[in-house]
């Protein structure tokens, strides 16, 4: 967990959902019957309004190795910043070697400036996510985050955007380039967590990226069409469940 100062304090709005409600199920078993939940963060959880994160890769390049490097041409959405970075490096002509040699000391640096930015952070929550955490947290499941963001500017974001107290561990990309790496280490510390190695994890995510690394660990999947993509494109890939927001996904809970 990030340092003990409080972050600072500021409204944060949750958004309204935008498209009419949809949901698709497959699959047995109700979708909140699981022993615990990973949360992708940006599209999912929150939505940024600023640029702070975006604007530290550069930052911390330039600051770190004297190279400047570019996000233009970079897949961002469902992306993990490790990956992000290598991407902005090979897109910008500048040697492997260089990244390898200095990755550390930039991914310390981008941490570094998002929460030397903490008070420039701001967010929307996406719709229904305060209602969606407490429904899930009622039926006793572990709650966890699995984000491609590093560690620090995660819970940074987390905090600032109001939702720390729900979670409790995170599979972070620091250590991990490959979504599918850091939603693995989630599940693993989930069931350690729940002292049961055959806990039924399933995955929360807005992007194809979250549903292939969810499929491939063998985890359960609702896809959220609240971050780029549409309920269609993610309903394609057959998540267990697809839904429009976390609102929609809650109404089903009046049919029952």
């Amino acid at each position: 967990m990030m340092a003990t100062d409080s972050p600072p304090r500021f409204q944060v709005e949750e958004m309204e959902a935008a498209e009419p409600h949809r949901v698709t199920m497959r699959g047995e078993g109700a979708w909140d019957a699981c022993g615990a939940y990973l949360f992708d963060v940006d599209g999912t959880l929150l939505r940024s309004v600023d640029r702070v994160h975006v604007h530290s890769f550069a930052k911390a390049a330039e600051d770190v190795t004297g190279e400047r490097i570019t996000l233009d041409g970079v897949t961002l959405h469902g992306g993990t910043d490790t990956a992000i970075l290598a991407e902005a490096f090979a897109h910008s002509g500048v040697s492997a070697k260089t990244l390898e040699a200095h990755r550390r000391a930039i991914l310390d640096r981008m941490a570094e400036i998002v929460e030397a930015q903490r008070a420039e952070l701001r967010f929307r929550r996406m719709p229904g996510v305060m209602a969606m955490l407490q429904w899930l947290k009622e039926r006793g499941a572990a709650l966890g985050i699995a984000t491609g963001n590093l560690e620090r500017i995660g819970w940074a974001k987390i905090e600032a955007c109001g939702l720390r107290e729900w979670f409790e561990f995170g599979g972070f990309s620091d250590r991990f380039p490959a979504r599918a790496e850091l939603v693995g280490n989630a599940a693993w510390q989930a069931r350690r967590q729940l002292r049961d190695a055959d806990a039924k994890v399933c995955v929360v995510g807005d992007t194809p990226r979250d549903i292939e690394a969810a499929k491939a660990n063998g985890l359960s999947v609702i896809a959220v069409a609240t971050g780029n993509f549409p309920f269609d494109e993610l309903d394609r890939l057959e998540p267990e469940v697809c839904c429009t927001s976390f609102v929609a996904l809650m109404k089903t809970e009046d049919r029952r």
